[in-house]
């Protein structure tokens, strides 16, 4: 199974330890699916980290630990095509990742963009609880 999981899951992750999106990790971490990644997400996710209003609430090394696993364990897509689907332009290079990626799913907590699609090039976009619940992994 092959995964895309929106940054903000990713920095959702790193900010509670014991949230679903945590647990979505350790699933990953375990072997449970491949997640996909590209140099687009990995450098949102460098960037967003650096906000004062996460950096107050997570430390660079924990931050820096998940970016390398990604680099190193993640599978990392390239080429991304441009693709203009999304209603939120920097979701899109998201979707991009998924269909280049053949990923199966796209995780994801934006409610009012991503989620709405529900399906692209045969990735079903969903909740972290919602995939969880699908595939029996609820803590």
């Amino acid at each position: 199974m092959r995964l895309v999981i929106d940054t903000n899951v990713l920095v959702s992750a790193l900010l509670a330890s014991t949230s679903l999106p945590a647990h979505l990790i350790d699933l990953w971490r375990d072997g449970r699916f491949d997640l996909l990644t590209s140099t687009e997400q990995l450098d949102e996710l460098i960037r967003v980290t650096r906000y004062p209003k996460i950096r107050q609430r997570l430390t660079p090394a924990l931050a820096g630990r998940l970016i390398n696993e990604l680099r190193d364990l993640a599978i990392l897509v390239s080429n991304l095509p441009t693709v203009t689907v999304s209603p939120d332009i920097y979701d899109n290079y998201l979707l991009a990742l998924a269909a280049t990626g053949a990923a199966n799913f796209l995780v994801t907590g934006d409610k009012h963009d991503l989620l709405g699609l529900k399906l692209y090039e045969g990735a079903k976009i969903m909740t972290v609880r919602d995939f969880l619940t699908l595939n029996r992994r609820l803590p």
